[in-house]
């Protein structure tokens, strides 16, 4: 889906007319999350957001995996994966799985570590620690309360926040704020604007620790001075075309599509006739790359990006901390049938 436009207007008619939707569902989500869940066998950190939609989760994720290597750990990535057929738990494998198989996300970490996709998280994790993960990083689920989380990172995008602060149908919120708090041990802020820094005033008011960081090209010299065509189906396609321009690309044009779009025949066709009209190049982003067909992604270039944090040093303090916390003596038995429902 695409987020209506009213999520990022306070006040909007749209948003208090459907206000008391968002509280029941809010509630009902806040209520679960209060849940207690399965303790896996190693330390589980959770990197979630606040909101439906893109706030910089992989990436994130990718980062602290790769912080976690700089201390020595061995982390394996679970995700559910979104818009993917399998339900897992099954190690992700580039080679063989596509996106239809295991969606977007699960085959941009694989890059990075070893990837589970279940959607059953205990079992996951299982599944994580018998490969021989020594830590657990979750990508998404801060809502879902199976598994027990270790450390919980929730991640903003600083332009966007929490848009009208209110619970979905009537904004982005999965939950109150004030409840999810309650299950967050830090802030990832992405980037700079007013609203991811009100959040972070609120964070350290709190005593929680503000990571921050910002998203970097990884290789700004394939679009730098080239007219571009650029298209998106991410939660924040704006984003994509302003790091874009901060590459140095001339973007002609912008095309966006939902989160998580299935490219069809007609849309690849449409795009090729635009991109030649114009006499530019095509470019998205690394999450649609692999949701393309092959023959057509040869002509597409892809704009990676990562996550550098402002302060490494604080971010691997408190993962430090998270570590040495766990204690394997308190994993409990499993719980019986009666877990809670996932999210």
């Amino acid at each position: 889906m695409r987020p209506p436009a009213f999520w990022d207007a306070p006040g909007h008619p749209l948003g208090r007319f459907l206000a008391p939707l968002g509280h029941f569902y809010g509630s009902r989500v806040a209520a679960r999350m209060d849940r207690a869940g399965e303790r896996a066998a190693c330390p589980v950190i959770c990197i979630g957001n606040f909101t439906l939609g893109g706030a910089g989760k992989t990436p994130t994720a990718l980062a602290v995996a790769a912080l976690l290597r700089k201390i020595g750990a061995e982390p394996a990535f679970l995700t559910r994966g979104y818009g993917g057929r399998l339900a897992g738990p099954v190690a992700v494998d580039p080679t063989r799985h596509t996106s239809l198989d295991v969606g977007d996300e699960p085959l941009l970490l694989a890059r990075g570590a070893r990837t589970i996709l279940a959607r059953d998280r205990p079992e996951g994790a299982r599944l994580c620690r018998a490969l021989g993960a020594d830590v657990v990083v979750m990508d998404d689920g801060l809502q879902n309360p199976s598994l027990t989380k270790d450390l919980s990172l929730a991640v903003v995008d600083a332009g966007s926040g929490i848009g009208n602060g209110l619970a979905f149908p009537a904004g982005p919120l999965r939950a109150p704020l004030a409840r999810q708090w309650r299950h967050v041990h830090g802030l990832v802020v992405i980037g700079e604007g007013a609203q991811g820094e009100a959040l972070a005033v609120e964070a350290a008011s709190r005593g929680l620790p503000v990571h921050r960081g910002k998203l970097v090209p990884t290789a700004p010299t394939a679009v730098a001075g080239k007219p571009v065509l650029a298209f998106a189906g991410i939660g924040r396609p704006r984003k994509f075309f302003e790091t874009l321009a901060e590459a140095g690309a001339s973007v002609i044009e912008t095309r966006t599509f939902p989160d998580h779009h299935p490219y069809r025949a007609a849309d690849l066709a449409a795009l090729a006739a635009w991109a030649d009209a114009l006499g530019a190049m095509l470019v998205t982003t690394e999450k649609d790359m692999v949701r393309l067909p092959a023959d057509f992604a040869a002509r597409v270039t892809a704009l990676g990006v990562t996550l550098r944090f402002d302060d490494e040093g604080s971010v691997l303090a408190q993962l430090r901390r998270a570590g040495e916390a766990f204690s394997p003596a308190t994993v409990p038995a499993r719980p019986d049938a009666s877990s809670p429902p996932r999210a």
